[in-house]
């Protein structure tokens, strides 16, 4: 199981890393593209859909994808840039009071209102792959790097020092001290990226000026916050659907959604950020 897990995390890295830093704009929008629609179809097997249902829910979710595909492509760049602000600012509206809420009070929503949801969680995850890589390759690399970062140093915080459960009606596993380690890990990073910036003129080097630096710390603390929102709403929601994993796509990690689901609030918000710095 372990060697089939590394295989495959080996894999998905050479992929994703390749395409990010190799592809033209619209092979990377095709895979951002497919990355999506398979999410929503995962998505649809955890809201409680009858067959019916979930057909017009897939294919509403490829009738969206088509026209952001257009819209990408086709569109004026102001008029894209547009949708795609509108689409992190709903996102921050939905991650910041619809899933807390619906976390607290424990809500199992009709089908149609999950399936809107997951268009809330799918479609900003997609704009801002596409605006994060065209800003750079590397911004959007450091945004996930973030949340993996967050989360390798929650996994050993939680299991050295783990004590007091997080959620453990949605994830038994996570703890607040696993969370507290998952930020010190990100701190490490921001500060980490700080010396780089002032060290190596790149990318970086604007996020952290003197007068942004500590900001920018900032709101990457904020992001990892934000990412365990993600990852405790998918679980809530294969928890109701009564599964395990969104899917068995990916050998030894499940779906796609199991290895995005921290990402889906983090990169729209890590987007939103830049557009407003």
């Amino acid at each position: 199981m372990l060697k089939t897990r590394v295989l495959t995390a080996i894999a998905l890295l050479s992929l994703v890393l390749g395409l990010l830093f190799l592809a033209g704009p619209a092979t990377w929008i095709a895979f951002a593209t497919a990355v999506a629609l398979v999410s929503c179809w995962e998505w649809s097997r955890l809201c409680g859909f009858g067959p019916g249902a979930r057909r017009v829910f897939l294919a509403a979710s490829a009738a969206i994808a088509l026209a952001l595909v257009l819209a990408g492509l086709r569109a004026p760049a102001q008029v894209f840039a547009n949708l795609a602000q509108a689409s992190f600012v709903a996102s921050a509206y939905f991650w910041l009071f619809a899933v807390p809420a619906w976390l607290a009070l424990r809500l199992r929503p009709e089908p149609w209102a999950s399936g809107l949801a997951g268009w809330f969680v799918v479609w900003p995850l997609w704009a801002s792959l596409v605006v994060l890589r065209e800003a750079s390759p590397w911004i959007l690399l450091a945004a996930a790097a973030l949340v993996w970062a967050a989360d390798i140093a929650a996994y050993f915080a939680g299991r050295r020092y783990g004590r007091r459960k997080l959620a453990p009606a949605i994830s038994p596993g996570k703890t607040w001290e696993g969370v507290v380690g998952g930020l010190l890990g990100v701190l490490a990073l921001g500060v980490a990226l700080d010396v780089l910036a002032h060290a190596v003129p790149g990318p970086f080097t604007p996020l952290f000026e003197p007068a942004a630096g500590l900001p920018a710390v900032l709101a990457m603390l904020a992001l990892a916050a934000l990412s365990v929102l993600g990852d405790l709403f998918e679980s809530w929601m294969k928890r109701g659907a009564g599964r395990k994993d969104s899917s068995s796509l990916l050998p030894g990690h499940g779906g796609v959604l199991d290895r995005i689901d921290a990402l889906t609030p983090t990169l729209p918000a890590a987007a939103l950020l830049l557009s407003l710095a």
